[in-house]
């Protein structure tokens, strides 16, 4: 498997980078700033821009998969309407390069609460990551309207963290997994494995799904 890794020097990239690595896949690694990539036995740096549609798509080209974990930057003033345009580019040169599987990060802000909303609807959400929300629902519903990609969607539950590998995670789909004491949280390292386990077998074909311990 040839897997192309979109954002793979962020929080969550580069642990799915790490995870790919240890199963001994190929990564072509696309980023900003090859040189910030870690340098591991197969993997390749290549920059790449995510919104230059036509030159991301010539750089996909003969892999068997894209894992995108674009994030425009937390500090990003526009990152609603730069995450919205990335995942439209994304998803274009995807097609473009003749791939069909695509799995694609966003965040947890779309999945929905115990009356049926969704949390980034809620009057308590965080401020400071109502856009990034925003954004991330947007590329969630793009992403619904496609036919053309077998793509899955990862929603990380709130609490994400570093923390210890263990390989253990519960599934869920449009809302949060908790556990006996009602967290719902995993490490980083362990959403890479989900990640991984879903590229490598996957379950979730057109649809999102979450997990948590």
């Amino acid at each position: 498997m040839k897997i192309a890794l979109i954002g793979a020097t962020g929080f969550i990239g580069s642990e799915i980078l790490k995870e790919a690595v240890a199963r001994g896949r190929s990564v072509t690694a696309l980023v900003r700033s090859p040189d910030k990539v870690a340098r591991l036995k197969g993997v390749t740096a290549v920059e790449a821009d995510a919104l230059n549609t036509s030159d991301l798509a010539a750089k996909l080209k003969g892999h068997d998969i894209v894992i995108s974990a674009y994030n425009p930057g937390w500090t990003n003033p526009d990152i609603k309407a730069a995450h919205i345009a990335a995942s439209k580019s994304i998803n274009a040169a995807v097609k473009q390069a003749g791939i069909t599987r695509l799995i694609a990060v966003g965040g947890a802000g779309s999945l929905y609460n115990e009356a049926g909303g969704q949390f980034v609807d809620g009057d308590g959400f965080p401020a400071e990551y109502k856009e990034g929300a925003l954004g991330a629902r947007q590329a969630l519903d793009d992403l619904r309207k496609e036919h053309d990609l077998e793509w899955s969607f990862v929603s990380p539950p709130f609490g994400l963290a570093p923390g210890a590998r263990t390989g253990e995670y519960r599934l869920g789909y449009d809302y949060p997994v908790f556990d006996a004491d009602g967290k719902s949280a995993i490490s980083v390292s362990d959403l890479a494995v989900a990640i991984m386990d879903e590229a490598e077998n996957p379950k979730h074909i057109r649809k999102r799904f979450t997990v948590a311990y």
